[in-house]
């Protein structure tokens, strides 16, 4: 399995690990971008420079919305992919079309062909075991939806905290005893890297977990 969890895409600070996590050259890599996570949101201009991004490293780069999708036609569109991008956006209106869609029984057989699963921020939030985090700090990501499971993938066995600043840790500090599990903190410029069971941290700044 292969995942690249980030608070913020693919910035200067954590690209060069990602390529060389992929078997191929961006050119000939397709990237699968899955933008729901965007849709409730008002302000999309993110959306547009990670694609752009995307874009200025090489890679093919399609768009997927999960709200328009079932298992089915997400089994087989995913084997035309070798990067799924779930980018960031609503936490709890992603996951809701996570469930409904059939894309996180869609997932298990992408990933296990070696297909590399990228997490931006609501992204990075649902591959935990709970998405419970988000509700901590971040006041814009409501739960619109009414989602009462906060149960995530549990593609790690840890939480996530993204967009972590200093000033954060006496709130993850004052809540983390409401859930089972560690809770790692990404800044920006960071990124959690697993392969095949190994976990690396990588980009600038000390990483924070807290057990």
């Amino acid at each position: 399995m292969k995942l690249f969890l980030t608070s913020a895409g693919l910035p200067p600070e954590t690209t060069r690990a990602f390529l060389k996590l992929l078997n191929k050259r961006p050119k000939e890599t397709r990237i699968c971008f899955v933008i729901t996570a965007a849709n409730p949101q008002e302000d999309k201009g993110y959306v547009e420079e990670d694609r752009k991004r995307l874009k200025e490293l090489g890679f093919q780069v399609t768009e997927l919305d999960l709200e328009k999708e079932n298992e089915e036609s997400l089994r087989k569109k995913l084997n035309n992919f070798d990067v799924i991008f779930v980018e960031g956006g609503n936490t709890f209106y992603l996951l809701r079309y996570v469930r409904e869609s059939g894309f996180d029984k869609a997932l298990k057989p992408f990933l296990e062909r070696g297909g590399v699963y990228l997490g931006v921020s609501a992204g990075t939030y649902i591959a935990g075991p709970d998405i419970s985090p988000t509700q901590w700090k971040h006041a814009e990501d409501k739960n619109i939806v009414g989602l009462k499971n906060l149960r995530g993938l549990g593609l790690v066995d840890f939480a996530i905290f993204s967009h972590y600043k200093p000033e954060h840790e006496s709130i993850i500090k004052e809540n983390k005893h409401k859930i089972p599990y560690s809770v790692v903190a990404l800044t920006d410029s960071q990124a959690i890297l697993v392969e095949n069971g190994n976990i690396q941290f990588i980009g600038p700044g000390e990483f924070k977990k807290f057990n």
